[in-house]
């Protein structure tokens, strides 16, 4: 059964995280990607640590799938191939800055004229329109101005990021949904159109509880540290050697934990939790009963009885207790990839499960410029054509001798 994108060909201008991540997973499922990239330095994330071999780990994570073309877009002859691998593409991605792509001539408006059917995606950090689509956007700007750091962290503290790259994958996440919905368009019309998202957008839009809240009633939504808004017991507690997160939020996992867990049936009937309502209010009270109760032993010994309780509940992970627990890696979520650089490196694994074939892992990720003979060569160029690019530094491969060289993954 062949992959859902196969035969779909992307070409990528993306860089970083927001786009990348977009169309990793549209590799993921098939699709051939040609991964634009400037030279000497490429996709910027290129250039973070760890390196092995010279090698970004960072950026290998993240860009599996991928076939590397390195070139000058902004000489002639490098124009002229782009334009002839966008007359033959499907899907288009970009996230430079509003503006330079036009300036560099790949704006949707250039590349339908000589590809109608084209689906064109633009991620940016503050969208194509407005008065802050010129502004440069990172993560932790648009997690700021969508108010998320305003809520996140303990109570009276600083504003705290998200742990992880959230508007960055956000944006990745909305912008591959969006060139799906597209593509299924264009095979019912035959059109293709151009869609655009923003880091600030995609993760203000998370926001669902906040803004129903905020519109119903006028609360601000403020930090409580792992509490819920709006349900309780929902949050994680410290035991004996660390915490554990539960969600007793059910009047009948609520009343399971007061007589099975904590073994306090009291509690169940307290006018202070006799409902769930109460038990927000409350929130602190009953944070310091069940503490002091947790904190008599040990994670394991609750998550065992919270699980013969049936109530959901778990550990508090560091990162590394997470990519090493058995569940995890019986899920087939950290997988081993052998880059012809790096060697064996290891990468999160599809979190789609299917019953068919939907993603699979067929290339490392690139080194900067791996398919640039073998992308010009589909494009209809003869070697001698090829080499004379190379020569007028049109085209870039940073390891040319190897790139002819057969990969186990192919």
């Amino acid at each position: 059964m062949p992959l859902p994108l196969e035969g779909v060909t992307v070409l990528d201008f993306t860089s970083f995280v927001a786009g990348p991540y977009c169309s990793m997973i549209l590799g993921d499922m098939g699709a051939d990607v040609i991964k634009v990239e400037a030279f000497p330095g490429g996709d910027t994330s290129r250039a973070f640590d760890p390196k092995i071999n010279g090698e970004s780990y960072c950026f290998s994570v993240i860009n599996r799938n991928k076939r590397s073309l390195a070139i000058n877009l902004k000489s002639a002859e490098g124009k002229k191939i782009v334009m002839a691998l966008a007359k033959r593409a499907d899907i288009v991605t970009e996230n430079f800055r509003p503006g330079v792509a036009k300036r560099l001539a790949i704006d949707y408006e250039t590349l339908k004229e000589i590809n109608p059917s084209l689906v064109y995606c633009s991620l940016s950090g503050f969208g194509q329109t407005g008065p802050y689509s010129s502004k440069g956007g990172y993560d932790i700007i648009a997690q700021g101005m969508s108010g998320i750091m305003s809520m996140t962290g303990e109570s009276g503290g600083r504003p705290t990021k998200v742990g992880i790259s959230m508007n960055d994958i956000a944006s990745g996440v909305t912008g591959l949904y969006g060139i799906l919905g597209a593509y299924i368009s264009r095979l019912r019309t035959g059109h293709g159109q151009y869609i655009e998202t923003s880091l600030l957008e995609a993760g203000l839009a998370w926001s669902f509880w906040e803004i129903a809240a905020f519109f119903g009633s006028g609360e601000l939504p403020l930090p409580m540290g792992t509490r819920h808004r709006r349900t309780a017991p929902y949050q994680a507690y410290q035991t004996a050697d660390g915490y554990i997160t539960i969600g007793a939020n059910t009047e009948k996992a609520w009343h399971a934990f007061c007589e099975t867990v904590v073994e306090k049936p009291t509690w169940a009937t307290d006018p202070m939790f006799v409902n769930n309502s109460e038990r927000v209010k409350n929130a602190d009270a009953l944070e310091t009963l069940i503490e002091e109760v947790f904190q008599t032993q040990p994670t394991a010994h609750w998550a065992a009885k919270l699980d013969a309780a049936g109530i959901p509940a778990g550990p508090v992970y560091t990162f590394e207790q997470a990519l090493s627990d058995p569940h995890v890696l019986a899920r087939d979520m950290v997988v081993e990839i052998d880059h012809p650089i790096m060697g064996k490196t290891k990468a999160f694994g599809s979190p789609v499960k299917s019953s068919g074939e939907f993603a699979k892992i067929r290339l490392p990720a690139p080194w900067l410029g791996q398919h640039t003979s073998d992308i010009l060569s589909d494009a209809g160029l003869s070697e001698m054509q090829i080499n004379a690019m190379f020569d007028q530094e049109v085209v870039f491969d940073q390891y040319r001798d190897r790139s002819q060289m057969p990969h186990p993954n192919t």
